[in-house]
């Protein structure tokens, strides 16, 4: 009788990455993942997917959420039976470049019985000891060559730095002037005062120190339209209520051109302070007293800015005609009787409300919808961050448990062993400090005293049935 052969199922994981890419055009991502397509093609076998990270390094330990998402449905893929899962990649570079990383993956893989792939070449069956060590050992001259990189980087900029010069982009206050060769080629660059931004970052901090608050500051630079530092650049991410050309000013970004040392020459690297090139915009007596302004309200409790009003912050109340944040402000005719704080809009005062009255009305609503009984539903939390870190901590004792068992069956040495078990605890408390963090308050029980085991509770009630043993 013949023997019935399952018919084995491909699937082919593609992962593209580049480091830099500050124009976000992804021209690398793109050419990789079309050369990985017609790769894959010739290979044989269903794509699975493609994952991709533009612009993110994979040396510096940031996050790649498009390389956790590939292995995260490589692993799970594994699992089912009569698949063969292939993880493919241009070069091992593009998938990575630190040791750790590289490590757990080839553990990870190992353990799925799942395959590495490359079109620049190289085939690698993971649940091979050879594959295995040779991946590796391709692998660390990537390593090595970022290693050596990342020092030669390091030494420039501490070069840069003693001699004054300037690092990145041009800092607001100051515009670059190229100097050329005679080809016209560029040999260097030094920072002169910006005609503009300059008197403004004077004025900034004189206002402060004749008694202005930030807040009265900030808003007065919007009011008079003069765009922010990195007004039009392109950026990944927008504070709140920025607009997407970032023209807006906000507190914080008023305090720090305040406090900038640049502001007095002086250049920062790594926590030490190196006499800088480019002109100073304040005296150096001007950024003591500014600096000592702040320290004395930080050490005071004074908040710069802080909120009295209970309508005139963030996005709680928004003018109704011109979507402009509100503010409070004395309005009425004197004749008639004494001016009062008024609900206005901060940009062109077209709504006017009187704050005294508008807040009774809020306040009246609001105990009206929190005297409801399911209101109270409202203020218990999201719990699902908390248990998704206890569910990490769990799978990762799990994982312990699995290289003891390793150990005891041979498979792996004690000192493998070990440092797998020390790596393991160090995520395992890294995981349960995280659950304990993202643990919401209930705000509609009584608050009571702060027990010191915090979140002892919530672990053990999420491991029991798992750790419970004879």
């Amino acid at each position: 009788m013949a023997a019935i052969v399952a018919q084995l199922r491909v699937l082919i994981f593609l992962y593209a990455r580049i480091s830099e890419d500050p124009r976000e055009q992804q021209r690398g991502v793109g050419r990789q993942m079309k050369d990985l397509h017609r790769w894959a093609a010739e290979l044989g076998g269903e794509i699975a997917g493609e994952w991709t990270d533009n612009d993110l390094s994979a040396h510096s330990g940031e996050e790649r959420p498009g390389y956790d998402q590939l292995m995260a449905a490589a692993l799970a893929a594994a699992r089912q039976p009569g698949v063969r899962v292939i993880v493919a990649a241009y070069h091992p570079s593009r998938l990575w470049r630190r040791r750790v990383e590289r490590a757990q993956a080839i553990e990870d893989l190992r353990q799925a019985k799942a395959f590495v792939a490359f079109e620049s070449g190289g085939y690698f069956n993971m649940s091979k000891a050879s594959d295995r060590s040779q991946l590796a050992n391709l692998g660390e001259s990537d390593t090595a060559e970022s290693e050596v990189k990342s020092e030669r980087v390091a030494r420039v900029a501490l070069e840069r730095a003693e001699e004054g010069r300037a690092n990145g982009k041009v800092a607001y206050g100051w515009r670059r002037v190229y100097e050329y060769d005679e080809a016209g080629r560029v040999i260097g660059f030094h920072d002169v005062e910006h005609e503009e931004q300059a008197p403004l970052v004077r004025e900034i901090v004189k206002r402060l120190l004749a008694g202005d608050s930030v807040l009265a500051v900030t808003a007065d630079l919007n009011r008079r339209g003069i765009p922010a530092p990195g007004a039009g650049q392109k950026r990944k991410k927008r504070a709140v209520g920025q607009p997407d050309d970032g023209s807006r000013w906000n507190k914080t970004s008023v305090k720090k051109i305040a406090l900038r040392k640049a502001n007095v020459r002086l250049r920062t690297h790594h926590g030490v302070d190196y006499p800088a090139t480019w002109p100073a915009l304040i005296s150096d007596e001007q950024h003591a007293r500014i600096t000592e302004l702040f320290e004395t309200r930080a050490g005071s409790g004074e908040r710069p800015g802080q909120r009295v009003h209970l309508l005139s912050w963030g996005e709680v109340a928004t003018c109704g005609e011109c979507k402009g944040q509100i503010r409070v402000a004395l309005r009425g005719n004197a004749k008639r009787g004494a001016r009062k704080p008024t609900y206005i809009c901060d940009d062109s005062g077209c709504v006017g409300r009187n704050k005294e009255a508008l807040d009774k009305h809020i306040e009246a609503v609001t105990v009206g919808v929190l005297s409801d009984p399911s209101a109270a539903d409202v203020f218990k939390g999201d719990q699902s961050g908390a248990m998704a870190a206890l569910e990490r901590a769990a799978a990762l004792r799990i994982r312990q448990g699995q290289a003891a068992d390793d150990f005891a069956d041979e498979v792996i040495t004690r000192d493998q062993l070990r440092r797998i078990t020390q790596k393991l605890a160090r995520q395992i408390t890294e995981a349960l400090a995280e659950a304990r963090r993202l643990q919401p308050v209930d705000m509609s029980r009584p608050r009571r005293a702060r027990r010191p085991s915090g979140g002892r509770e919530m672990e053990a009630a999420h491991r029991a049935p798992e750790t419970a043993r004879p």
